[in-house]
């Protein structure tokens, strides 16, 4: 099977070597700007036909049917696929002959002709000219096994993009769901702005980074894991409402839900609390789901949800208590000595990393039993301070922090806290994190004085908020997996 692949290859580069002897370039410089999309011409088929109109389309050819004296081919533009009927008399002996000799299907071609129905009722273009493009030199997958590995789906994204159209919706969409949240948000009188990529100093969020160094100025430098302090910088500054839909990167594992690079939306109002901001993470999604999607009843896996109604609002704790039933009537909390939490949790048969800490141990109760309860979207809220060194506590509760997660299907989509702007305050839980980090927790963030410095100046009440773009586009698009909505995913290195 390789050899008859190889020989393929190597007939199509001598057809492309043949035409290039004969005068014609089989990697055309240019041609002539297509009239309509196959689609364009779908929805003015009764208009195109009685006028007799000369359309110009282009696409790559998937189908060819010799038929002698005639053939009937099927392009893919960007608007679909759509038939052609050519016939010798009508392209003339010189195109003809190019034609039978050297378009293979996965050929770019350059059609003009007139629109019309076929005996059998297909829309066609009858081609009155035919040009040779591109000329494909590597097959497409066979027509009826296509190309289904996953991992050469993933590599190879411009094959799936040409031979599987449900992949190419799915990006379609996401772009159009990126597209609507930004005119939503300026709408409301957001400013986009850009924030560094490259930061001197690790913070914004609890994540491993990625390193590399300045070689002028002789520095180390992260790969941003987060915008989060740059944008409340601005905020300071007297933007009072903006948002970046930025690139951010995390050395970490991946997963069907983690890829090492990903796109996150993340704004800050001034003069919100973090409630405001459940409301607007709840119009924004719902708005995405309405005009790009226009449904508000999703299936993810064997699961489905609903984003028509108001989101649910849950405590941290009551959440384990609800999902966890031999804790159902324990009272737990986040200050409690860590050894009476521990003869709580026992029951739970988990083995825990670290018996020392109250809120680690209820944290890694939730994920193990909770998360995968949480199908309808839900606002997780009261979260423990020790968990979120840039929120602003509870004013009926300083141990706990005013933020919220939310999640849908057993997935984080969003978090977002009332911002603290005390500088004093700040730099306590900076210094509080420094110490983690010394004392090897490597995802703790580290002391960030100029940021400290910005809200000494004084930053406004501020809720901000972060939603995952990625996940957002695997929940509304029914995909499993977390690179099946990244248009090239990180891959180890290919085996040659």
């Amino acid at each position: 099977m390789l050899q008859d692949h190889n020989e393929i290859i190597r007939n199509r580069y001598a057809k492309a070597d043949a035409l290039r002897e004969n005068g014609y370039n089989p990697y055309c410089n240019r041609w002539e700007t297509p009239t309509h999309t196959s689609d364009k011409i779908r929805e003015s088929q009764e208009q195109l036909i009685a006028s007799e109109e000369i359309v110009f389309v282009a696409g790559r050819v998937m189908v060819i049917r010799h038929m002698g004296k005639a053939a009937f081919l099927k392009i893919k533009d960007n608007g679909g696929r759509i038939q052609i009927y050519a016939r010798k008399d009508d392209l003339g002996e010189e195109t003809w002959k190019l034609f039978k000799g050297s378009v293979d299907i996965g050929d770019i071609v350059g059609i003009k002709g007139k629109v019309f129905i076929t005996m059998t009722g297909e829309l066609s273009i009858h081609a009155t000219s035919l040009s040779l493009l591109t000329k494909s030199t590597r097959p497409l997958p066979e027509k009826w096994h296509g190309l289904t590995d996953i991992e050469t789906r993933y590599r190879q994204r411009y094959v799936d993009l040409i031979v599987n159209d449900d992949v190419r919706d799915v990006f379609v969409k996401r772009s159009r769901m990126i597209s609507c949240i930004r005119q939503y948000l300026t709408g409301r009188g957001y400013l986009e702005v850009e924030t560094p990529i490259l930061h001197p100093i690790l913070g914004g969020a609890a994540a491993r980074p990625f390193k590399t160094h300045h070689n002028a100025f002789d520095m180390p430098l992260y790969l941003r894991i987060a915008p989060e302090l740059y944008l409340k910088r601005l905020t300071v500054g007297g933007l009072e409402k903006v948002f970046e839909i930025n690139r951010s990167f995390r050395n970490e594992g991946v997963s069907y839900r983690h890829n090492p690079e990903f796109t996150m939306l993340e704004l800050y109002t001034a003069y919100w609390d973090y409630k405001d901001t459940m409301e607007l993470t709840e119009q924004i999604i719902q708005h995405v789901a309405e005009h790009v999607y226009h449904q508000t009843e999703f299936k993810f896996g064997d699961m489905e949800f609903s984003v028509a109604k108001p989101f649910r609002r849950l405590p941290y704790l009551d959440a384990i208590k609800e999902f966890v039933p031999c804790l159902k009537d324990v009272e737990l909390s986040w200050t409690e000595d860590p050894a009476s939490v521990y003869e709580k949790l026992k029951p739970t048969g988990l083995t825990f990393t670290d018996t020392n800490c109250a809120w680690k141990m209820l944290t890694e109760v939730f994920e193990e039993f909770v998360e995968k309860h949480l199908i309808e979207p839900v606002f997780i809220i009261d979260f423990p301070k020790a968990t979120s060194p840039l929120a602003k506590c509870s004013a009926e509760n300083p141990d706990v922090a005013e933020r919220f997660e939310m999640y849908v299907c057993g997935m984080e989509l969003a978090n977002a806290y009332s911002e603290l702007n005390d500088p004093r305050d700040q730099y306590e839980r900076f210094s509080e994190q420094v110490k983690a980090r010394e004392a090897g927790d490597e995802e703790a963030v580290e002391m960030d004085e100029d940021y400290v410095r910005a809200l000494e100046y004084g930053m406004p009440p501020t809720s901000g908020l972060g939603i995952g773009m990625d996940r957002l586009a695997m929940l509304l698009n029914n995909s499993p997996c977390i690179r099946d909505v990244i248009l090239f995913p990180l891959m180890k290195p290919e085996e040659k």
